[in-house]
């Protein structure tokens, strides 16, 4: 069923049609789901792929019980006199040359970090904390005591155990984890495919001459920026003029290859309706409007067997909207586990103005005070076609949709971009 889309004015502060911020991401990301396929990738091209089985390890990690330190292993019974104790050195343990004689009573051994504790030793002593003349050892055994500075075998891993979970986007550190239990391949979900392109006569390409009323289209610079850090397949489609025919034949051939059509424009009263008029006949619109700014005018649904995301076309809007609508559900479509957003409590440096009616998604900077605590700053003018707001901001600030506007020193909520991009 397709809905009449309403008319959306993005002027206005309150419009009851429009759904909230929090509604509108819950129907999308409950709405989209994996994407089927999987891949058998090496380790090395896993980076920032989603399992899709989880992965157990075949071995102990560590292998065997060795030494935290670089220092002296012996038995604790040598500890127990609580005084001054001296030993005989009668071997060394190097990392990759465990040592395989015996320690008896009154010996000790040359033991490196990581190297292999022997089976007569339970105990490390320091290097630090010992005086050395020739092969004897001497050290206080006061504060010294049984089984300090020993890592045992499979203390960080055991044989069999799961070390992650199917949904998991892989970062470096789960590389090394990986190969530290063996594993040099894993099995990932398919990359979603998101054809995208931008709609309006007044387009140019990078490179291209403007006449007057003519701008350069960024739309798809940024939209290639977000998608490929994301990690998805991109089909860049260009820019399609605002002719029905065109319209509609580029969402028909986008539908066919791609798992998700993006688009930028033509979703606001004032501009040509070929867009609206496209997705009635060929897909089934969910919503039209969100109570946010930047950002109202956006459209969601399917497109055969695509699904769609319309986003407004101010430069600022695009971004603000694929980050809080478009990226969880890509993110959903990766197989990735549902997270909300790192959000943090800041005091605002600045004086925000805003009217109650739309939550609002403002550009920030976060600085450090000098308490130590961080604050944030507006990055100046606001508007949606303010592209260096975005540039220069490294959060957005989070106001409310009942908040009248926010005074220098009030405490306001923030979403880092370190955790959007």
């Amino acid at each position: 069923m397709t809905h009449q889309p309403p008319e959306v004015c993005c002027s206005d502060e309150h419009d009851p049609r429009s759904l909230t911020a929090d509604e509108a991401r819950r129907r999308i990301v409950e709405a989209v789901g994996p994407v089927t396929g999987r891949e058998r990738l090496a380790l090395r091209s896993a980076l920032d792929r989603v399992l899709a089985e989880p992965v157990r390890s075949r071995i102990d990690v560590p292998g065997h019980d060795n030494s935290a330190m670089d220092g002296y292993a012996l038995h604790s019974r040598e500890l127990e006199s609580g005084g001054r104790v001296s030993l005989r050195v009668v071997g060394t343990s190097w990392a990759g040359r465990p040592y395989t004689g015996r320690i008896g009573s009154g010996e000790c051994i040359r033991i490196f970090t990581g190297a292999v504790l022997p089976p007569d030793a339970d105990t490390v002593v320091v290097q630090e904390r010992v005086e050395r003349k020739g092969d004897i050892i001497h050290f206080d055994a006061t504060d010294q005591k049984k089984a300090q500075n020993v890592r045992y075998a499979g203390e960080d891993i055991r044989a069999g155990q799961t070390v992650l979970e199917p949904g998991r986007r892989l970062t470096p550190a789960d590389l090394g984890l990986l190969a530290s239990v063996g594993v040099g391949e894993v099995t990932v979900r398919r990359c979603p495919r998101v054809a995208f392109f931008s709609t309006g006569d007044e387009l140019r390409g990078v490179g291209e001459p403007l006449e007057p009323g003519e701008i350069y289209d960024s739309n798809r610079y940024t939209l290639h920026g977000m998608l490929t850090r994301l990690g998805v397949e991109t089909l860049d489609m260009g820019v399609i003029r605002d002719e029905p025919e065109a319209v509609h034949r580029a969402f028909r051939e986008a539908a066919e290859i791609a798992d998700v059509v993006m688009t930028s424009g033509g979703v606001s009263v004032g501009e040509a309706d070929y867009v609206k008029d496209a997705l009635e006949a060929l897909g089934e619109v969910t919503f039209w409007k969100v109570a946010i700014k930047p950002g109202r005018p956006l459209a969601f649904g399917r497109l055969g067997g695509a699904w769609f995301f319309g986003l407004p076309g101010n430069p600022v809007s695009v971004m603000v909207t694929f980050y809080l609508f478009a990226q969880p559900a890509l993110r959903r479509m990766m197989g990735e586990t549902p997270r909300e957003p790192l959000r943090m409590r800041v005091r605002c440096t600045s004086r925000l103005r805003k009217r109650p009616g739309r939550m609002e998604f403002q550009r920030g900077v976060l600085e450090p005070a000098a308490d130590g605590a961080w604050t944030v700053r507006s990055t100046g003018a606001q508007g949606s076609g303010i592209l260096t707001s975005m540039s220069e901001a490294d959060c957005l600030i989070v106001l409310p949709l009942e908040s009248s506007g926010v005074e220098a020193g009030e405490v306001v909520e923030v979403i880092p971009f370190c955790d959007l991009v």
